[in-house]
């Protein structure tokens, strides 16, 4: 019935503004015609789906290397720092042999350490000196020397980079596990679409159910982040969406969060020159501060009184302060250098979804709008059903020239589309109806 009325209205369009160049008998022909070359486009379509899974299933399986890379430096790391807290809680336990020095230090030290903190917040950070104030002088009223003689400082800088990079990590796997349902979510489409067409159909594309199976297991450590879910998520009800649209955010994201762990390293968490440092290094101390006051302990080398209480030797009295000491120094330095292979391994495991979703990107773009067709019930004609074709009005400019020819399609559940054709092919031209197809495909992909 629907189509009857499309030619009844294209007849009325002919008779007040064209002239009909084809009987309705040879539509049904035509419409055949162009059918045809839209199932070689839905073929190539489904290829290419067929080719973003293999993409995927192989970025699943390098994605695991990494992880597991990850999970075992994540374990080294958490093991060197529980050992310096050991032998920070056994040196806190033999203090006292040192206390009288240290302490007559430390009355001389703090003062000055405060001052030169609360100087460095005052010029740099711009925000919030009073709260920081009263909060270094109330951490500073109940340290000890002791925190400035074991780099205690380190310890606190190491936990604090641990929560942020395990951040860093379920905001990166999250979009990763979105990207991966993505993928998945076109690739089934696909095949729904697959099976409708070809129920009995093998070869050339016998094998695409085949590369259908359950997704690979994937480790994960860590609760994923519904923040990202609930932001990202949306971009996968419409399969047809870019990609670029939903990695851009979080890249940017990412890449603000790897730039400013940078100056946190560099060139030690022990200290550091106050006219040294870089705006990455700044912001980073202005966050440190007014998260724990112990960020100021990084500046004791501004103070002498300070850097006296660091060349105070225990092992005269208690040689076994000395070891554990040389213990808790290599203890943080193996941490600290797991740490930087872990951000080295989040460096790699943004680069890879980067360049997997820039691939994943231009294939979608080339071949997803296929997946849009899985809930499409196929007419018996064809995806392409042609309601009219009128010669319209002669060229003014050149009346020699043949008139170009109007042609009115519906293609698969789209609006009826009035698509033009150069006057000087005709409509029993094989290029004809390949040239409507075409035009039509590129209306609908858009």
């Amino acid at each position: 019935m629907a189509l009857l009325l499309l030619s009844l209205l294209g007849l009325l369009l002919a008779w007040e503004g064209g002239q009909a160049l084809v009987p309705p008998s040879e539509l049904k022909q035509m419409s055949a015609a162009g059918s045809k070359y839209i199932d070689t486009e839905v073929e190539n379509a489904i290829n290419g789906v067929k080719q973003m899974k293999t993409l995927m299933d192989k970025t699943i399986k390098d994605h695991q290397d990494i992880l597991h890379t990850l999970e075992e430096t994540k374990r080294k790391k958490e093991e060197a720092v529980q050992l310096a807290r050991e032998k920070e809680q056994q040196l806190a336990a033999k203090q006292e042999v040192c206390n009288e020095t240290m302490l007559a230090l430390w009355e001389e030290c703090k003062p000055c350490l405060k001052h030169t903190c609360m100087r460095f917040y005052s010029r740099t950070c711009h925000s919030g000196s009073g709260l920081v104030g009263r909060q270094l002088e109330e951490f500073l009223n109940h340290s000890s020397p002791f925190s400035i003689w074991v780099n205690g400082e380190r310890i606190d800088s190491l936990m604090e980079r641990d929560q942020r990079q395990e951040r860093q990590f379920e905001d990166l796997e999250e979009y990763f596990g979105l990207l991966e349902d993505g993928v998945d979510d076109i690739f089934q489409d696909s095949t729904q679409v697959y099976g409708r067409m070809y129920p009995f159909f093998r070869a050339p594309f016998g094998g695409f159910r085949e590369a259908f199976r359950p997704p690979v297991q994937r480790v994960r450590f860590g609760p994923r982040s519904q923040r990202l879910s609930r932001e990202l998520h949306p971009f996968f009800q419409h399969p047809h969406h870019s990609f670029h649209h939903l990695f851009q955010p979080l890249f940017e994201m990412t890449q603000r969060m790897l730039e400013e762990a940078q100056g946190g390293w560099e060139p030690s968490l022990g200290g550091f020159a106050l006219d040294s440092r870089n705006s990455s290094d700044d912001r980073m101390v202005c966050r440190e501060i007014r998260r724990n006051s112990a960020g100021c302990l990084r500046m004791r080398d501004e103070c002498e009184k300070c850097r006296e209480i660091l060349s105070v030797d225990c092992g005269q009295t208690d040689p076994a302060q000395s070891q554990l000491r040389e213990q808790l120094e290599d203890a943080l330095r193996l941490a600290e250098r797991f740490t930087r292979r872990y951000d080295d391994l989040l460096r790699t495991f943004q680069s890879e979804m980067f360049n997997t979703t820039s691939l994943l990107n231009q294939l979608n773009r080339q071949f997803g709008w296929v997946s849009r067709l899985a809930n499409l019930t196929q007419d018996s004609d064809g995806f392409l059903q042609v309601t009219t074709v009128l010669s319209k009005a002669p060229n003014l400019e050149d009346p020699s020239a043949p008139p170009d020819t109007q042609v009115t399609v519906q293609l698969f559940d789209s609006e009826p589309l009035s698509l033009t054709v150069p006057g000087d092919i005709s409509w029993d031209d094989p290029r004809f109806m390949e040239m409507v197809a075409e035009q039509a495909l590129q209306h609908y992909k858009q």
